[in-house]
């Protein structure tokens, strides 16, 4: 039994750190939402992401960035929440949203292009707050910080 706590601990003994920020996601119907952000930026950071969150605020998101516009491919493993995981173009605007990620699925959740970044935010927001493809997205990453 000594053992299985001990392996069920390793992963969060190895979890990475992030840097945190802030981004606001401008739609088109006027609406301005604050979210307070951990950036996922090295390759390390990139491949734990969100996993073994239990809950996350609901003004909270993790942005994963790219050096330049690629396309991008997710899956949920290990990630225990569902997600909404929004893809935003080089420009700041919102190319496509895959709502609801389901938590622990190893199916791809793909870009519909090529990215420059990805925010995960709380599954369901994106159709609560009337997010949707288009849409601006103003943070230092996309040139759009104000």
């Amino acid at each position: 039994m000594g053992a299985v706590i001990l392996l069920s601990a390793l992963p969060a003994a190895a979890l990475e750190s992030f840097a945190r920020s802030s981004l606001t996601v401008e739609t088109a119907g006027g609406g301005k939402y604050r979210f307070d952000i951990e950036l996922a930026e090295t390759p390390a950071q990139q491949a734990q992401g969100l996993m073994f969150r239990e809950k996350m605020a609901a003004d909270a998101g993790m942005l994963f960035t790219y050096d330049r516009p690629q396309p991008a491919s997710f899956w949920m493993k290990n990630t225990l929440i569902p997600l909404d995981m929004i893809f935003i173009g080089a420009d700041g605007r919102i190319v496509n949203i895959h709502a609801n990620a389901v938590p622990q699925s190893l199916d791809a959740v793909n870009s519909a292009g090529p990215v420059k970044g990805i925010l995960e935010i709380n599954g369901g927001m994106s159709a609560r707050l009337g997010i949707r493809p288009g849409d601006r997205v103003v943070h230092a990453a996309f040139g759009t910080a104000k």
